[in-house]
């Protein structure tokens, strides 16, 4: 194990040249000129994520492994939120100059693993210096076999409300994580990994984008802030979490700090699950096709939010809150 520090960028560049092919269907040029040049087709889906020590992630319970997972991971999920299919990223890291090479080379490991499940080349990125470790991705795709591209905003009232996977979960696992340290994952296995390796729902979203979804989006800031983003400035919801549906994880932690298991659900963030909508009629299709969904309500032409026929106030994160 070397933990001595990269002495040069090009030393950066060799590890990172070791781990990603620079050859793919999807680039032209790869990485090593002044741009990439990108095989695109017509209509391109991008999106752009940071991810910061001490804000997104802290090294004493992320393994390296786990921060170059996640930093890809959360932009995939954007694009699987919009129904499309991944087609390559690019990378810009930065940190201290003495972070030891190994924790580099665990955080390279962790996100060619994750690139190569999806099969999409780095393009390219840059490197420099920094107070804390930042990892900057930008992940473009496509849109699926149909051609949609799923939004927000698209609610109407009466619409069933529904999640592809799990609510609350990656809450209870960034709890017990502050808590407990690396220690927590042997009790809480579940709910660790959600927070730390959180698995993008691409299959998912293409499927989703081919039925009669209204609307979808990426959950990553909880429903009570998301859920508003997605309903758009005139729609409100009703919500009914019932907690036998919720993962034992989230109903044994809840019962453990006395917590309510619905707003742990509802206040939740960092599930990166699927939140979308559909005429009510069409429920059952949906579900049908892509059995992880699970209804959680329905949209209201009255405006705000209600849990369980109570009025939701709290909001969950935000950055600048």
């Amino acid at each position: 194990m070397n933990t001595t520090p990269f002495t040069s960028e090009d030393e950066f560049l060799e590890a990172i040249h070791a781990r990603f092919p620079n050859e793919h269907p999807h680039l032209a040029l790869g990485r090593g000129d002044d741009c990439a040049l990108l095989k695109c087709p017509e209509t391109v889906a991008l999106t752009t994520d940071l991810f910061v020590e001490h804000v997104h992630f802290r090294r004493s319970y992320f393994s390296p492994a786990d921060v170059g997972h996640k930093a890809l991971a959360v932009n995939l999920s954007d694009l699987a939120a919009m129904g499309c299919l991944p087609l390559g990223f690019s990378l810009g890291l930065a940190g201290p100059p003495d972070t030891p090479r190994v924790f580099w080379e665990g955080v390279l490991d962790g996100m060619a693993a994750l690139a190569a499940r999806f099969d999409i080349p780095l393009a390219g990125g840059d490197l420099n210096a920094a107070g804390a470790v930042m990892l900057a991705v930008t992940a473009w795709g496509r849109p699926g076999p149909t051609g949609r591209a799923l939004q927000r905003c698209m609610c109407k009232p009466q619409d069933v409300l529904f999640l592809a996977g799990d609510a609350g979960l990656a809450r209870v696992g960034l709890e017990v994580l502050e808590r407990f340290g690396p220690d927590a994952a042997r009790d809480w296995p579940e709910a660790t990994a959600a927070h730390l390796r959180p698995a993008p729902l691409v299959k998912d979203g293409l499927a989703l984008a081919k039925l009669r979804t209204r609307g979808l989006m990426d959950l990553s800031d909880g429903l009570a802030r998301d859920l508003p983003r997605f309903l758009g400035r005139d729609l409100g919801a009703d919500l009914s979490i019932d907690p036998d549906i919720l993962h034992p994880e989230v109903l044994a932690w809840a019962k453990a700090t006395e917590q309510d298991p619905a707003a742990l659900a509802v206040l939740g963030g960092e599930d990166y699950a699927l939140l979308g909508a559909c005429h009510r009629a069409q429920f059952l299709e949906i579900y049908g096709h892509v059995p992880s969904v699970w209804a959680v309500g329905e949209a209201s032409a009255r405006p705000g939010l209600r849990v369980n026929g109570k009025p939701q106030d709290a909001k969950g994160f935000d950055h600048f809150g």
